[in-house]
């Protein structure tokens, strides 16, 4: 029989595979748009100290002072990386998460098993092997995010501009420039402190089946049916959470996309030059913006991925009922 070279054409709309590509890509570029200003924001924060001249201060009046500078662009720099990323990391997230979540689960449950893990453990374990293969694939696209959101802030760029703050003129041009001008080195800066937070989903994932599980039974429904304000309840509280106890690698991120200082080195340095200036504090700049940004970010996505999911099943059941029927 002849390989169809287009297998989703004909694949399964409940498959588990095609609904966290699909759902999870949808869900994570609708959030990244809406919350975008609030990305630009955080994100310089997180570097000021890093610029010639720092100037955001509180986060009506810096958002006010980047619109007044660079109008509703500056706003949503970065944000084509970000999109561009958003359906790998989202579609390989949930799809792992997924697929290793049911195996763990499996091998748990087993016959044979020797296993005896509780489903946090479980949980626990698929949100991280989840998140290492993420930050691995994309990490490239977030340094092109980080570098597009604070070129136009006097920053000194990289190892290999002579400390000049070079502009970028888009995606694909910066990737170009990093990679011609500090190597694969510099694509993969700050992938140490992105693999340190790992420890983010980790926390936050059996948090999120935690608190839908405990809303299930609150409600006496099955938590794969729960209402639209409960996924964001459960979603919103697990992020605030996560985000909060893991912030600080964000901020050494930062700094080491911005520096270019490559995946695993300059992580020690770059923590103890933040300490050294600001103390524990420098940890944790723009952490309210980051808050004011993931909270909502997170009841969005996950409860767009959620329904969504259920729609791309519901279509699927349809697909394969009126296959039953010979239609």
């Amino acid at each position: 029989m002849p390989v169809d070279p287009f297998p989703w054409r004909s694949a399964h709309w409940d498959d588990p595979a095609v609904v966290s590509l699909l759902a999870g890509g949808l869900a994570g570029a609708l959030t990244a748009t809406f919350v975008c200003p609030l990305d630009v924001l955080k994100t310089r924060l997180q570097v000021q100290r890093r610029a010639t001249a720092p100037k955001y201060y509180g986060i009506p009046g810096s958002l006010r002072t980047i619109f007044n500078t660079e109008g509703l662009p500056g706003l949503y720099r970065g944000l084509t990386p970000t999109l561009f990323a958003l359906l790998p990391n989202w579609a390989v997230y949930f799809t792992v998460y997924e697929r290793l979540k049911i195996s763990l689960g499996k091998r748990t449950r087993g016959e044979n098993s020797t296993h005896h893990w509780h489903p946090s453990a479980v949980h626990m374990m698929a949100a991280a092997g989840a998140g290492v293969a993420t930050m691995t694939i994309t990490n490239p696209l977030w340094v092109v995010k980080t570098r597009l959101q604070t070129q136009h802030m006097g920053v000194r760029m990289g190892r290999a501009t002579g400390g000049k703050a070079p502009l970028y003129k888009g995606t694909f041009d910066c990737l170009r420039r990093i990679r011609r001008e500090e190597g694969l080195a510099g694509l993969y800066s700050g992938l140490l402190p992105s693999l340190i937070g790992v420890a983010h989903v980790a926390i936050q994932f059996p948090l999120y089946e935690a608190i839908k599980a405990r809303l299930a039974l609150q409600h006496d429904k099955d938590p794969s049916n729960l209402r639209a304000t409960d996924l964001m309840i459960a979603s919103a509280t697990s992020k605030m959470i996560a985000s909060t106890a893991t912030y600080p690698h964000e901020v050494v991120r930062a700094h080491m996309h911005v520096a270019g200082s490559g995946p695993f080195q300059g992580f020690v340095r770059t923590c103890q030059q933040i300490f050294s200036d600001e103390g524990v504090k420098g940890f944790y700049r723009g952490c309210t913006t980051n808050l004011l940004r993931t909270t909502p970010a997170a009841a969005l996505t996950f409860t767009s991925f959620e329904l969504l999911a259920r729609q791309l099943r519901a279509l699927g059941q349809r697909q394969r009922l009126r296959e039953a029927n010979g239609q």
